[in-house]
């Protein structure tokens, strides 16, 4: 017994010096405050657990550079494969100028256009495109119907991503698309998020059926033990198709039969994505070439992935990567920066709201002073918790002039941003700090004022399909449902 009791000490020093160790590290890393004080609050208050769940989710891989993104950009460098990261470069620097010197906007107007393209230069190395074609789609039936069409008619390669991909009935459709073009001898590559398509982990014959025929396939941050891998807090979250270099696909839609309105729970799905033709496609594609890079360590940088093209559109279009292989959170911050820019409407669609005291403090000085703000949010959760968290910010947002709508047709899981009459973002990035901050995320930023309006068309339609909260409906909510929103909200940074 004593020997028990002498080992149980031994252990309790061991583990009382790891946190305290742990607390230590949290502190100096100079994290936001809330999240800081979050950690520590887990920690004093389930000191077991709370150990546990910062050893999967609270490291700070940004901080130690986990992601080699700076490694491979030194050996594309270098590298004959792909000479045209040195004219990338070059691009940039140009377009930074043309915004400086008013070569391509001399309007009044423009001065939040150009306030946000600048950013996003000198952030994210993100060029913008003027060559694009765009058609946004409103739900998965639209997505999937000109996908099929157009993976069908692939000539040279097809490149997929996606944090969601399911054994269902839309998924085995796609399946065998894809391995009749591999048949073809079409080059087809899929990387798809270990955790987020979890369910495949059971039903690895979908995988590998593909694989014998050719269709060459990666996960994304594999691990042997899953739900102990210290980096799944950090998710790719991204939904790309590139279809030939000429082709893609970017917005909110998995693959999965929910997307077609077959979930049981939910029933009809709206969501919102985006199909370009056009110079955007190239940023897509190097999004996707990176990431893959990463996932099976071979470099694919060929001048065939990024074919000359004709006349396409004159839609003006940056496509966005973020992540935690990045030194800035360049769509969080294009966010802050629109909102801020903005003067007659903001309008979002998310089906997440966890804001940061920035974007949060934007969106009500924002509304005090004039300018329409409307937030269209599911009228029921997926996730209890984070809906809880989310549903306690909206006090801030309605005191401050702004508007909020449940929406009641189906799930809403669109990730739209309408700023004005001809800025918009469409993408994979929720209104959270989970997408800003820890996943791998993708958005197109567009400077159209006719998808900006057919943006603007549809929100007024789901308003229709909404209910909206009224801050004497929120102040009188049940004082239960105050308390499991506060509570919720306490976790919100870590979330």
């Amino acid at each position: 017994m004593d020997v028990l009791n002498y080992l149980w000490w031994i252990v309790g020093i061991i583990f009382t010096i790891s946190v305290a160790s742990v607390s230590i590290i949290i502190f100096l890393e100079n994290r936001d405050p809330a999240k800081t004080i979050a950690w520590l609050l887990v920690f004093i208050l389930f000191p077991v657990s709370g150990f546990i769940i910062y050893l999967l989710f609270g490291q700070n891989i940004r901080k130690k550079k986990i992601f080699k993104t700076q490694k491979l950009l030194l050996e594309l460098k270098s590298s004959n494969t792909f000479k045209s990261i040195k004219e990338f470069e070059n691009l940039v620097a140009i377009q930074k100028n043309a915004i400086t010197e008013n070569l391509l906007f001399d309007d009044e107007g423009s001065f939040a256009k150009k306030r946000i393209m600048n950013l996003l230069l000198n952030m994210g190395r993100s060029p913008f495109t003027l060559n694009n074609k765009i058609k946004i789609l409103t739900n998965g039936e639209e997505k999937f119907n000109e996908l099929a069409n157009d993976l069908e008619n692939a000539k040279d390669h097809i490149h997929m991503e996606y944090y969601i991909i399911k054994d269902s009935q839309i998924g085995r459709t796609i399946k065998e698309i894809l391995v009749r073009k591999a048949k073809e001898g079409i080059d087809v590559r899929i990387l798809y998020d270990d955790v987020g398509s979890w369910r495949l982990w059971f039903k690895k014959s979908f995988f590998d059926e593909m694989r014998k025929e050719g269709v060459k396939i990666y996960p994304f941050l594999p691990s042997l033990l899953p739900f102990l891998n210290r980096k799944i807090n950090y998710r790719n979250h991204r939904k790309i198709t590139v279809i030939d270099g000429k082709i893609g696909y970017i917005g909110g839609i998995n693959i999965g039969d929910e997307y077609l309105g077959k979930s049981k729970r939910f029933g009809f799905w709206r969501d919102t994505h985006m199909k370009i033709e056009g110079e955007a496609v190239y940023m897509m594609q190097l999004t996707f070439l990176f990431d893959w890079y990463f996932s099976s360590k071979t470099l694919l940088f060929d001048k065939k992935y990024f074919p000359r093209l004709g006349f396409c559109g004159e839609s003006i279009v940056q496509i966005v990567s973020s992540g935690p292989d990045s030194d800035w959170e360049a769509i969080h911050q294009a966010y802050f920066t629109a909102i801020c820019q903005a003067k007659k409407r903001i309008y979002i669609q998310t089906p997440y709201f966890i804001p940061d005291e920035s974007i949060l403090m934007a969106l009500k000085s924002a509304a005090l002073s004039g300018v329409d703000v409307k937030i269209i949010f599911p009228g029921k959760p997926d996730n209890k918790v984070v809906y809880l968290a989310s549903l306690s910010y909206f006090k801030d947002i309605l005191k401050a002039g702004g508007k909020v709508y449940l929406y009641q047709k189906g799930f809403l899981h669109s990730k739209i941003l309408i700023l004005d009459d001809d800025i918009s973002s469409v993408g994979t990035a929720n209104m959270d700090m989970r997408s800003f901050m820890l996943n791998f995320e993708i958005n197109g930023f567009i400077y159209d004022k006719q998808i900006a309006k057919e943006l603007l068309d549809d929100f007024v339609k789901d308003i229709e399909d909404s209910k909206e909260i009224t801050l004497d409906e929120y102040i009188n909510r049940p004082m239960i449902q105050k308390i499991k929103e506060s509570a919720s909200r306490l976790l919100s940074p870590i979330l």
